[in-house]
């Protein structure tokens, strides 16, 4: 059973996981998603000239995704202890957080039409899984030591 404080970055782990699977499907679905997700009109016109760049650098995008969700599962303690872990979650973190606090630069330009709602809805589950990241790592701090208590 997941103890309470471990609920929280496994929530985080699957939410990095989902986005890492968004990702993918992106891929699938080609230049209109890259569109609409806001990867730009070229990464959209090299996808439909079948050009692998976008792909790659999607799928790229994926696994960097997949990394942070074993983090945060390797924080929780339901996978095998990696490599930096305390660096790691706070790196995440702050990752998800600096995404996250766009949503106030969109806000002030949303007035003007510049930024559509699902870019602030992008921003905004980027600020809450920053925050869980944040307050899992904090809570869970003492336990993510590479020192094993005696």
């Amino acid at each position: 059973m997941v103890r309470q404080k471990e609920r929280i970055l496994v929530l985080a782990g699957w939410l990095s996981a989902a986005i890492a699977g968004l990702h993918v499907g992106i891929v699938f679905f080609g230049a209109p998603a890259y569109r609409y997700f806001g990867a730009g009109e070229d990464m959209a016109r090299q996808a439909e000239a079948g050009s692998f760049v976008p792909a790659a650098m999607t799928l790229a995008i994926a696994a960097v995704f997949a990394v942070f969700a074993l983090y945060a599962f390797s924080g929780a303690g339901r996978f095998r202890r990696l490599p930096l872990l305390r660096t790691g979650l706070v790196a995440i973190s702050a990752i998800y957080l600096v995404r996250g606090f766009s949503l106030l630069q969109e806000l002030a330009r949303y007035d003007s039409g510049a930024v559509l709602p699902r870019h602030l809805a992008f921003s905004f589950t980027s600020l809450v899984i920053g925050l869980l990241y944040l307050a899992g790592t904090i809570l869970l701090w003492p336990s993510l030591s590479s020192r094993q208590k005696v």
